[in-house]
């Protein structure tokens, strides 16, 4: 334990974490997407996956969110709140959890990979957006789980899926990174020896294995000084929820995933990639790298944003979101879209 903990603080002190006296969200309600129509998708293996839905069931488009390692669902909450308003009832936006995360079920580990995580969103497209066209947004893991998805369903590109966001994410592994260091501690191989070989015995290597990752991702996860303390406090409670075997087995997949084939797939499609550039968990240059092989992709480097960076700088994601959707869909849509924002600006 004593190595892992030092593995861990040597990164985390490499990316000294500042945080913000100021709190402009010191009230802000981080449940919000817990009030929205609720639902339960399971997927053909059997795992339960919580789904929340916001807009009307007829809207014209659906964007579908997938988030990352270590978070659920609310980790877009600031996308929430923004889009709901920003596209009225031309949208509908639907919002779940990982298997293994938030109020998901928690599966066999030997299906905590990338590739499920395709599956599981095509299973989530299938209940909740059986016609009409989609649009996807990614975050982290979630991104990667987009380009598992077109990696496995390329016919459903461009004839449903007509647009996708990646965000703060990478088309292979994540072992050039930071968690590279982590990844090699012997602490987390015994963990993982030990959910898949002695089970019974996990709970006694979960502190261990939180004092390996835990610091990393803490001090990764944002770049700016000037960083809300409520939403790291928010986002920190989920990385600690976040149960232990879904951490080191779901790490492990990060490190080896290879999606580059996904990226042909895409390519037929308006696509956003976007990241902070003090990312440390999945470096911008995975970004640029995506971005140059995605000839209608629009690429968005946030400046001073860690890897959180839909919650540290919310306008700049939401503002190309906008963007994506109105690239990605017909023209009727785009103009009752800038209505929309017209009308809210105008109201404003």
């Amino acid at each position: 334990m004593a190595v892992g903990s030092a593995a861990g603080i040597s990164v985390a002190r490499s990316v000294r974490r500042r945080v913000s006296t100021d709190d402009p969200y010191e009230e802000e309600d981080f449940e919000l997407l817990d009030a929205d129509r609720s639902c339960v998708v399971t997927t053909p293996d059997g795992v339960p996956l919580a789904v929340r839905e916001v807009g009307p069931e007829d809207a014209r488009l659906t964007v579908v969110f997938a988030h990352g390692f270590c978070l659920r669902m609310s980790a877009f909450h600031f996308q929430r709140a923004r889009l709901a308003q920003q596209w009225g009832p031309q949208v509908r936006m639907v919002f779940y959890d990982q298997r293994g995360h938030g109020q998901s079920a928690e599966a066999s580990p030997d299906t905590y990979t990338v590739t499920q995580l395709g599956n599981d969103l095509e299973t989530v497209l299938a209940v909740m957006a059986p016609r009409g066209p989609v649009v996807l947004v990614g975050h982290s893991m979630g991104g990667m789980t987009v380009l598992s998805h077109a990696r496995q369903f390329p016919h459903r590109y461009p004839t449903r899926i007509v647009g996708a966001a990646i965000i703060a994410s990478a088309a292979e592994g994540v072992s050039r990174s930071p968690l590279g260091e982590i990844l090699k501690n012997p602490a987390l191989e015994a963990v993982r020896f030990a959910v898949r070989h002695a089970p019974k015995s996990v709970h006694r290597t979960r502190g261990a294995a939180k004092s390996v990752i835990g610091p990393i991702l803490r001090a990764a996860s944002y770049g700016d000084e000037k960083i809300s303390p409520s939403v790291v406090a928010y986002s920190e409670k989920m990385m600690h929820d976040t149960p232990i075997v879904t951490l080191v087995e779901f790490l492990h997949a990060l490190d080896v995933h290879d999606e580059t084939e996904a990226l042909s797939t895409l390519a037929k499609v308006p696509t956003l990639i976007a990241c902070g550039d003090r990312d440390l968990l999945t470096p911008m240059e995975h970004s640029q790298s995506m971005a140059t092989a995605l000839p209608k992709s629009e690429l968005v480097i946030v400046g001073g944003a860690g890897h959180l960076v839909q919650l540290e700088a919310p306008e700049q994601i939401d503002d190309a979101l906008v963007r994506l959707v109105e690239r990605a869909t017909p023209s009727k849509l785009v103009a009752l879209t800038r209505r929309v924002r017209d009308r809210v600006r105008n109201n404003g």
